[in-house]
């Protein structure tokens, strides 16, 4: 992965700590964000790339775990490292399990924020890779018609065709051509494939 790849935003409402932050993560080949509010933050438009946020736990305003809880419901996935002069292991703790990648105590090493910085790349990486399949998987079931869309929750739901053409009072046949349809638009090979697929975009639950 090249670091000029991704972004490393920094919000921090100490502009020394934005501005020496800046100057590292820069020198290491970085593309750098620095604010110095939660608020600035939320209104920049962030591009589809991999990214983390470095993020101060005390902010005013929004403090770092309700931007944290404000992300989670925007849909803004950039996976997160705290960063705080006041932190505690409860802080950590509550920090880590909100699903931030490291939890990182004021005055800490440049190792130590780089070696984060690379994990949670990594899993913005995945994270960006899951998101642009579900957008794909959405896109496909659009081009479905009303008929084929039912016959696709059907299929995804584990009924057979006997049992989806009983539920729909319509002829066998006619249930094995729409799902061949549905199997040709949403370009499945199986149908556990298929039933993936619905579960990423959430017309079926998963049993994960």
């Amino acid at each position: 992965m090249s670091p000029n790849s991704a972004i490393i935003y920094v919000v921090d409402d100490d502009a020394s700590i934005c501005k020496s932050l800046s100057l590292l993560l820069h020198s290491n080949g970085f593309r750098v964000e620095t604010f110095t509010s939660a608020e600035d933050f939320l209104d920049f438009k962030h591009p589809k790339v991999q990214s983390c946020l470095v993020l101060d736990i005390q902010l005013p305003h929004i403090n770092g775990f309700a931007l944290q809880e404000v992300m989670a419901q925007r849909g803004i996935i950039t996976p997160i490292i705290f960063i705080t002069g006041y932190g505690d292991i409860p802080m950590s703790v509550k920090a880590i399990q909100a699903g931030a990648i490291d939890f990182l105590p004021k005055p800490f090493t440049e190792k130590k924020l780089l070696n984060a910085i690379t994990r949670a790349i990594s899993k913005s990486k995945i994270q960006n890779k899951k998101e642009a399949e579900i957008v794909k998987i959405k896109a496909r079931i659009k081009t479905l018609s009303p008929r084929e869309l039912e016959v696709f929750t059907f299929v995804a739901q584990g009924l057979m065709n006997k049992n989806i053409a009983s539920k729909r009072g319509t002829s066998l046949q006619t249930i094995k051509v729409h799902r061949g349809r549905v199997m040709q638009k949403m370009q499945a090979k199986t149908v556990t494939e298929l039933i993936r697929f619905a579960q990423k975009a959430g017309i079926t639950s998963s049993s994960d």
